[in-house]
């Protein structure tokens, strides 16, 4: 299945435009709240300290994930030596690798052209290209989840080999120590099983005899996990230190079966999903009218290569779906397999001028939405104007921000009038260039605020050469400080955090100085001797120094 020239041509030109719109930013920001800052920040850690097998925020260990997408954030950075540059590396590269398995498996399956389509599918889900941008560990759990489908589907549909069956379960593993759910992979060999007990067509028999080769596929599951699991197991049990065996258990109880059974947080109904693949996987999602028919007659035909991923994808909707806890990345691994069940029907589809026609007028609305936003908020003071500077923290009056949208929208009408004779260039230059100019804008615009990086290098100048304790503070503000830093614990509460602090000030005040929160600081506190720093993260915080607490002493 050797690519033409003109194939190659095209693959190298989708995965152009696919690195020109997924790298948009890199560089341009430091990691924004709420999960970038806490996994550089874990990431930095394992990097100056040298332990790898336990993730610590702070001076307190970190037992909500497993560490491999630490270690990665740390092998980018051992790369490029900038976390800057390096904390976005491993989404960027797992969405690349993520694109590639969809092609290459459709391609496989189908054509080179349904692999294309399938590829494109995934890169125009608005929820896949946003997840990709950020420091969050979802595009590298989904890479694997996908690497782990790709290797069961290439053995049980384009088979046998057994080869890319364990390492399908191999990367399975992998997904485990990245963030647990990793095991959904292997959800691929229960519609497998079923297509086989009603005699599908199109499936590599299971073979008498090959009981061993199937056992292998566990053996590499678990082989994969114990890279990792054994040695932190061995040391948690051996080390006599309490708070390694308290993140064991905090890891393997509460932050897996507890979290899923009965979650604390981001509750949803059961449906909640149905409007993520709505609305988070436009424009993709338009095309589901017109493939629900297809996959209805798919299924009467009994065609597996379509509906063996397809199934998986509708047990992983219902894995997440029975659980209280829902947030939309939960379903992002879904996304790849369900473009491949729609692979051969695409180019089709594309063709249709309804769809052409809502592709189309959802690429004006989005651009005639962001020109008339910035041009108002320009133009007048409407509500939504005051209520994102607020939020943002921004100047009242601050203009940028909405030059940008005014932009950005007028460049995406410009395209589409431009080429409205090619529907789907125009929409798709007007979609590209909606987001390489929005995620680059607004990484210039607003790191400032979004990152702690000004008000940490404020606050060094302020200290001076004093060593800086930081009260009640956020991942980003352990991250981003300059020069000599303590703290007094995260989870801790922060009447708690604060009375430790004014202690250690006290011990050496001439050298000392507290970073605290507005909101941490105690009434005793002398407020006109209090440096403000800045905000950041619509927070307030001030320096203070012994005489802004000497009427504390009695804490």
């Amino acid at each position: 299945m050797t690519l033409t020239i003109d194939q190659r041509r095209q693959l190298y030109w989708f995965f152009a435009i696919a690195f020109v719109v997924l790298a948009a930013g890199i560089g341009l920001r430091e990691p924004w709240p709420a999960d970038e800052p806490r996994f550089a920040l874990v990431a930095k850690q394992m990097w100056e300290s040298g332990d790898w097998l336990f993730p610590h925020r702070g001076r307190e260990l970190y037992p909500d994930k497993p560490p491999l997408y630490f270690w990665l954030l740390g092998a980018a950075y051992a790369v490029v030596r900038n976390w800057t540059w390096a904390f976005l590396l491993p989404s960027l590269l797992a969405a690349l690798g993520t694109l590639f398995l969809t092609y290459d498996l459709g391609r496989r399956l189908w054509s080179h052209w349904a692999g294309l389509w399938a590829a494109v599918a995934v890169l125009a889900a608005l929820q896949f290209i946003y997840q990709a941008k950020r420091a969050q560990i979802d595009p590298t759990v989904t890479f694997f989840i996908t690497l782990g489908v790709y290797g069961i589907l290439r053995h049980t549909l384009l088979g046998p080999q057994w080869r890319w069956y364990w390492l399908g379960c191999f990367a399975a593993g992998l997904g485990v120590i990245s963030k647990g759910v990793g095991f959904l992979a292997l959800l691929a060999m229960i519609p497998y099983g079923l297509m086989q007990w009603r005699r599908w067509p199109g499936l590599t028999s299971p073979g008498a005899g090959h009981a061993g080769h199937w056992a292998l596929g566990a053996l590499a599951f678990i082989g994969a996990i114990a890279l990792w699991f054994v040695p932190m197991v061995i040391s948690a049990l051996t080390s006599g230190d309490p708070e390694q065996r308290a993140y064991l258990d905090e890891l393997l109880f509460r932050q897996t079966a507890t979290r899923y059974t009965n979650a604390w947080h981001h509750t949803q109904p059961p449906w909640y999903f149905l409007g993520v693949i709505a609305g988070f996987w436009l424009p993709f999602s338009l095309a589901l009218p017109w493939l629900l028919p297809r996959w209805r007659d798919a299924l009467r035909a009994r065609d597996a290569k379509v509906w063996l991923p397809l199934g998986w994808a509708l047990l992983v909707l219902l894995f997440f779906s029975a659980s209280p806890g829902k947030r939309d990345m939960y379903i992002l691994p879904m996304l790849p397999m369900v473009a491949l069940a729609a692979a051969p029907y695409l180019e089709a589809i594309a063709a249709s001028k309804r769809f052409r026609a809502l592709l189309l007028a959802l690429a004006a609305l989005l651009g005639a939405a962001l020109l008339g936003a910035g041009m108002a908020a320009l133009l007048g003071d409407p509500r939504f104007e005051l209520k994102i500077e607020a939020e943002r923290g921004l100047m009242p009056g601050t203009d940028q921000p909405w030059w940008l949208l005014s932009g950005v929208g007028a460049a995406m009408l410009l395209a589409l009038l431009a080429l409205r004779r090619h529907p789907l260039h125009a929409a798709a230059t007007a979609l590209v260039t909606l987001v390489v100019a929005l995620f680059s804008g607004t990484a210039l615009l607003l790191d400032a605020e979004n990152s702690a990086a000004a008000v940490m290098a404020r606050a060094r100048v302020l200290a001076g050469d004093a060593e800086i304790g930081l009260v009640a503070w956020k991942e980003q503000n352990l991250l981003q400080a300059q020069g000599p830093t303590t703290e007094f614990g995260f989870k801790r509460t922060p009447e708690a955090q604060f009375a430790d602090g004014a202690a250690w000030l006290r011990a050496a005040s001439q050298s000392r100085r507290l970073f605290v929160l507005d909101e941490a600081m105690e009434d005793c506190v002398v407020r006109d001797r209090a440096q403000l720093v800045g905000t950041a993260n619509r927070r307030k915080w001030y320096l203070l120094d012994a005489s802004a607490i000497a009427a504390c002493s009695s804490q």
